[in-house]
């Protein structure tokens, strides 16, 4: 057998339909709607409730860090919060450090 010999048995024989190319891609599709749906669209809403809720922080609201620090918001700016972790200690961390509010641990509990 040549090398001519091998392309035409590869190939297919004329007169043969060719597979519809939306059924082609069909799965491909079906994959990524799902992936989309399951994954993309509960992590988009998780980072706006969380974007939303650290715009709405106030002087006096009770967070926990990243970091798993407990503490009562002192001051704000833009950028920066200041938290009160005991009568004497004020810690300042970056405000996209803040991921919660402990009241919403406690209503998870119940």
């Amino acid at each position: 057998m040549n090398y001519y010999s091998i392309i035409l048995m590869a190939a297919p024989a004329e007169g043969a339909e060719s597979g519809n190319p939306l059924g082609m891609f069909l799965p491909l599709i079906a994959i990524l709607v799902i992936f989309w749906f399951f994954m993309i669209r509960p992590q988009a809403k998780r980072q706006k409730e969380l974007r939303k809720f650290r715009e709405s922080l106030q002087k006096g609201d009770k967070v926990i860090t990243t970091g798993g620090i407990y503490g009562k918001i002192s001051s704000l700016k833009d950028t920066v919060v200041v938290i009160q972790v005991d009568e004497n200690t004020k810690l300042t961390v970056d405000k996209s450090s803040i991921i919660k509010d402990p009241t919403d641990i406690q209503q998870a509990q119940k």
